[in-house]
This record gives structure tokens, C-alpha cells and sequence, in this order.
């Protein structure tokens, strides 16, 4: 299998392509309107999709890839409610997809449409439990139903897109919202719920856990290890610096506090030989409140605003008394909202909080790492945090979610709002512009969104429809405005 530093860093320009965010982002109204300086029409107009699926550009095209409930390769069914994805390039030229699955106890009591069907991999009843070894699976759960979640495997030939091979690739876990690619062919998935073990709720273990499962269609099934010394908290996403295997995550603990985390492995690429759990503070700025909300009591922050970063050792990681954020709060670790996805660039990363912002909508952050990242040097030298971009209006950019990065330097959102939904662009020049939207009667959020390693194949998800899809186009061929 092949993964090089090029595919897995996305974009080698984008460390400098956003420099002209910062003003234009400063000069949006915020009076709700259809049209800001921030915005622009980077492909043209959305057509209608006849199908009433997904509406593009002219010259894009969309392609289902699956849907869930269609019987996979193991015997086993795929299963509801996909999220967090990320694709790997495979040695026969095939792409690989492994996927999440936000599933919890209680979902299992949902039926998923056609009636007869289960969101679990197990249909209905587990009666498909058989058809693997269940010792493989984390969590067999305490009222009567194996737990759901988990991560499936999609092969795909990127030429004729057809689906060679679906499998369950991990599982007997809870609620595996994001995560993210490692440098060493391995997807790591986690679990955002901070549940402990309670038999009536359905649970025999303690979960929010990151999990990492290999990139591998091979290895089938394979076993559900926690790794416990990545906290134990309600995770989000994940990112790691190449450099470093340094490993970044995001946490969503609604309306609790949320913090950005870093994991220093004591083996590079390891991940489950153990490391330090720490999370990110503001230089001279104790316990900072990185909102922007009117309620904030921390001095506002503008967008292209540069704040000097440093990292708090956190004690009692596997969070015995689900506090894991406020400790850290208390050692000065800065105050986010509900941290969403992230995705790793040219030697930084971004990640976005759903409903920051002094509209509750939306901000998306970038981070430098220091030259000296992680060592004792680093305080000479130390990290820079930059609030990206800040969304005015729901019409520009609404509840970011999870994100990737193109190979041109674009960043792609997934939206997770309310109402409509739509996948939005940030071109290199800081204009944002929409790409996509869910034609669906049924409300969808957009999630799991990955490039291919052709660089032209952009894959997500279509979460309440369990529909995972993929996009063609002229990527390349943009409007003068833009």
C-alpha cells in the first residue's frame, strides 16, 4: 500500500493561501444577507438534479457509490448513519474508503427505511452476528443488542467507480463521529460519547475512546483495542503532523466546555505504545475563551488574529469523573465550542468549531506547529494559532463540520445546519463559495469528506441517508469572479 507524504499533506501551498482572509473576513456585515465580500461564485450556479439527490455545478457529476442496508462482502449489512471517511490509495490502483458510523444503543431501536431493515451491520435482532468472530468487537452490549458502531471498508476501481469489496472493518463501539488519517496506512476512529459501562444502558465497557484500524481490506475484521492513553473524552477528530507523529483532536462536548488536544506518542507512528495527553493554552492568556460569542468574557478575537500558543500536561486522561475539560480549563487550557473536523496541510492543520463565532455559526482555526514541536525547545519557539475565518451569515457558511483540504489549496466544509445543507469552498484567496447541496426531501447532513488519491474524486457522506457518493468535475475551470 502506498501513502505518500504528497497525497496525505493534500495541498503544498496552502500554508500562504489564505493570506488575504483575514481583511476580507473583517469587512463582512453582519445583518443577514445573500451576498458578502467573503463570498463568491467560484463554478456558477447550482443546477437541479433531476434525481433530487445532489445539486452541482455545470460539468460536475455525482455518482452513489452505497447505500445502507445493501448487503457487503462479509455477510454482514452496511450499516446507518456514516460520518467521518478518509481514502487511501491501495497496490492494485484501488481506493480504499474506510468509514465511520454514529451509531449508539438507542439508535438501534430506529429502523432504518426500507422497514424490514436494521441501522446495525447485524440486521435486525443480530441476527447476522454469526456471520464474524464477535470476540473481535469491542463492546457486546448489556440489554440484548450488540452496539453498532464502527468502521466499514469501501474498494473502489477510481476508474469505472465501480465497488469491488464492502466489509466491517471495526466495531462494538459508540457513536464513531470523525477522526482521521495517519502517514503510516491507518485510519483513526473515534467515539463521541463519554458513556461509561452500564449494562441497562446498553453498555459493558467505558467508551469515548480513539481507536485505530488499518488500512488493510485483507485484514477483515479486526480487532477494537482502545487507546486509552489518547483520553478518554468525547472525541471528534484527529490529524498528525508527519514529522512528528504527533496526533491532534478536536473534542464536542455540546454545550460543555471543548478543548484542542495534542498526543505526544512515545513511539513515533505507535500509537499503542502510549504517550502524553496535553491540551493547547494561550501564551499569557490563562483559560482564554476562544468563542467570540457576546457572552465571552476573553477581548474578542479577529479573524487573521495571530496568538502565540502553548500546551498544559493533563493528568487522569482516562477521565474517571467525565471532567477531563474543566481540569484542563483549570491548568489554563483555552475554551473552545464544540470542535468539529480537522485536517492536516503543508506543515499545519485547520479545524473548525460548528457554532462559534459571535453568530453562533461557525469558525474555522489554523494552527502552526513550532519547528521544535513537542520538545523542550519549544517554548523558544512556540506554536501559532490563527482564527481562520468566522462566518457572518448562515447563507455564507453554516455549522461547519467535518473538512478536508484539496490538492489545489482549497478547503472543502461539510455543513451540519438546521435547515438546507451544502458543502461550501474556501478558494486560496479567501472567497467562499458553495459547491454542493443535499437535494433530499429527508434533512441531511454532509459529512466524511475526502479527496481521492487521484486528486479529481471527491467522496462523502449523506448521513440520515446513509448514502456515501462521488464527485467529478472541472475543478480546475473557475469563473473570472473567483
Amino acid at each position: 500500500m502506498s501513502f505518500s507524504r504528497r497525497s496525505f499533506l493534500s495541498a503544498t501551498s496552502v500554508s500562504t493561501a489564505f493570506a488575504g482572509l483575514a481583511a476580507l473576513a473583517a469587512c463582512a456585515p453582519q445583518k443577514k444577507s445573500t451576498a458578502f465580500p467573503i463570498a463568491t461564485d467560484k463554478y456558477g450556479p447550482l443546477k437541479d438534479d433531476p434525481a433530487t439527490v445532489l445539486d452541482l455545478p455545470k460539468g460536475f457529476e455525482y455518482k452513489i457509490l452505497s447505500r445502507a442496508g445493501d448487503e457487503m462482502s462479509d455477510g454482514l449489512l452496511l450499516p446507518a448513519d456514516p460520518d467521518g471517511m478518509a481514502a487511501f490509495a491501495l497496490k492494485d490502483g484501488k481506493t480504499l474508503l474506510l468509514r465511520n458510523h454514529e451509531i449508539s444503543p438507542g439508535d438501534l431501536k430506529r429502523e432504518f427505511p426500507p422497514a424490514n431493515q436494521s441501522i446495525s451491520a447485524f440486521d435486525r435482532a443480530d441476527k447476522r452476528l454469526g456471520e464474524i468472530d464477535a470476540s473481535l468487537l469491542y463492546d457486546h452490549g448489556g440489554n440484548g443488542r450488540q452496539l453498532g458502531g464502527g468502521v466499514t471498508g469501501l474498494v473502489i476501481d477510481p476508474g469505472s467507480m465501480r465497488v469491488s469489496q464492502q466489509y466491517l472493518a471495526l466495531g462494538g463501539t459508540y457513536n464513531n463521529c470523525a477522526g482521521g488519517p495517519t502517514p503510516w496506512d491507518s485510519w483513526i476512529t473515534c467515539e463521541e460519547t463519554t458513556r461509561r459501562a452500564n449494562k441497562k444502558g446498553g453498555l459493558t465497557k467505558n467508551h469515548g475512546y480513539a481507536f485505530e484500524v488499518k488500512a488493510d481490506p485483507g485484514s477483515g475484521l479486526q480487532k477494537a483495542v482502545p487507546l486509552e492513553a489518547m483520553g478518554r473524552f468525547s472525541h471528534e477528530a484527529a490529524c498528525v503532523d508527519p514529522r512528528s507523529s504527533i496526533v491532534y483532536m478536536t473534542q464536542d462536548s455540546g454545550s460543555k466546555p471543548s478543548l484542542l488536544y495534542r498526543f505526544l506518542p512515545n513511539v513515533p507512528g505507535k500509537l499503542y505504545r502510549g504517550g502524553k495527553l496535553q491540551a493547547l493554552a494561550i501564551i499569557d492568556e490563562p483559560s482564554k475563551d476562544m468563542r467570540n460569542w457576546p457572552s465571552s468574557k476573553s477581548a474578542p478575537i479577529e479573524p487573521g488574529q495571530w496568538l502565540y500558543t502553548q500546551w498544559v500536561d493533563l493528568d487522569g486522561v482516562d477521565n474517571p469523573n467525565n471532567d477531563l475539560e474543566v481540569r484542563g480549563l483549570t491548568k489554563g487550557a483555552a475554551r473552545f465550542t464544540r470542535g468539529e473536523g480537522m485536517w492536516f496541510g503543508d506543515n499545519e492543520f485547520y479545524f473548525s468549531c460548528t457554532n462559534g463565532g459571535a453568530s453562533k455559526i461557525g469558525q474555522i482555526w489554523r494552527y502552526i506547529p513550532s519547528p521544535v514541536e513537542g520538545t523542550s525547545l519549544e517554548s523558544r519557539q512556540p506554536g501559532r494559532l490563527q482564527l481562520f475565518v468566522e462566518s457572518p451569515d448562515p447563507s455564507v457558511m453554516e455549522y461547519a463540520d467535518n473538512i478536508t483540504i484539496a490538492p489545489w489549496g482549497d478547503l472543502i466544509v461539510c455543513e451540519d445546519g438546521r435547515g438546507e445543507n451544502f458543502l461550501r469552498g474556501i478558494t486560496p484567496k479567501g472567497r467562499i463559495y458553495t459547491l454542493a447541496r443535499c437535494a433530499l426531501k429527508q434533512h441531511n447532513e454532509f459529512c466524511g469528506t475526502c479527496f481521492g488519491p487521484d486528486g479529481k474524486t471527491l467522496y462523502f457522506n449523506l448521513q440520515q441517508s446513509g448514502l456515501t457518493l462521488a464527485v467529478r468535475g472541472p475543478w480546475h475551470k473557475v469563473r473570472s469572479s473567483a
